[in-house]
């Protein structure tokens, strides 16, 4: 049994927590500070492990061969739950079922989402998550969680697409059973999401001019993740990790904001982290990993990037991830 919440109430998400208000993004927001906190985590998930992060694409608007647009799963156990809906998010899933054995993430088992922003490429992918899994064979609509807008941006996608699904509910009709192809979730910050296996709130980011933008957190029975989306430094973000398993944050490298000029300069500074700020956010955060993604780097190595990150002061466990990694 699924339970979807639209509320502002985190306060069941553990236990003996002190609560605080945070106004952030044009909400006044209910943020934990958490006092239980699992245990760290090895930087690849034992082959038991019941939660796994999968990481679909670490990308940014960049064509980069390597990396495809952002997007991440939640694996537990034979369910999956993506956040964000990059460029080629299908197939990266589809390469992640193959090549990690994650049956979860096969293309007809792809039932849900949740959009951080409205940025393109966090959702040039949403289409081909709609339309591909159900041409596969998806029997249920896929369910999307996002900011404000998002209902909009599904159903003018679901109109653009009228042609192919009148062919393939009329011309193929064991379609025709899903034919809905997404049902479309606008939220609020706190709980947004439970069923059996996860409980997911949503956790307000400042994202430059973006009015709504989210990160999210997922408690499984056996871990705490939280994700940043694209964010500036956040203390939202810092109150619900807390000593949490795992803390996904994007970050900009210093070689990339150089090259980028004054006015450059004071947009990145102002929609993304840099090493400094995520060093800082990290240290109060204190994850019992730190995974770097959406990482802009013009050019920087991996190494290089989580070598700024130690030079401002991390001294926690942390990797730079590439496509396809899992922990």
């Amino acid at each position: 049994m699924r339970i979807r919440l639209r509320t502002m109430n985190v306060a069941g998400m553990c236990r003996a927590s002190p609560v605080a208000v945070v106004a952030l993004g044009g909400f006044a927001v209910l943020s934990v500070g958490l006092l239980d906190s699992a245990p760290a985590t090895q930087a690849q998930a034992p082959s038991g492990q019941t939660t796994k992060l999968v990481m679909l694409g670490t990308g940014t608007p960049v064509a980069d061969p390597e990396r495809s647009g952002p997007g991440v799963a939640i694996v537990v156990g034979d369910e999956a739950y993506l956040v964000d809906a990059g460029p080629g998010i299908v197939r990266r899933a589809a390469a992640a079922a193959v090549k990690r054995d994650l049956v979860a993430l096969r293309a007809e088992n792809l039932e849900r989402v949740f959009i951080t922003h409205l940025h393109s490429d966090h959702t040039l992918g949403l289409p081909d998550l709609i339309f591909s899994p159900w041409v596969l064979g998806r029997g249920t609509p896929l369910e999307v969680y996002g900011p404000p807008g998002i209902e909009r941006m599904t159903a003018h996608i679901q109109e653009a697409w009228t042609e192919d699904v009148a062919i393939r509910r009329f011309g193929e009709p064991m379609r025709d059973q899903s034919y809905k192809t997404a049902v479309t979730h606008e939220i609020r910050p706190g709980r947004i999401y439970e069923d059996r296996a996860v409980r997911v709130d949503a956790i307000p980011v400042a994202h430059g001019s973006w009015p709504y933008a989210f990160g999210y957190r997922f408690d499984t029975p056996d871990r705490r993740i939280v994700i940043s989306g694209d964010a500036r430094p956040t203390p939202a973000l810092v109150e619900a990790c807390n000593k949490c398993d795992i803390l996904v944050h994007e970050v900009y490298s210093k070689r990339f904001l150089i090259g980028r000029g004054p006015d450059g300069q004071r947009y990145h500074a102002t929609f993304h982290t840099s090493p400094t700020e995520l060093a800082e956010l990290a240290n109060k955060a204190q994850p019992g990993l730190l995974v770097l993604y959406h990482q802009l780097l013009a050019g920087a190595t991996d190494l290089e990037l989580e070598g700024e990150v130690r030079a401002a002061g991390y001294r926690g466990r942390l990797v730079s991830a590439k496509d396809l990694d899992v922990f």
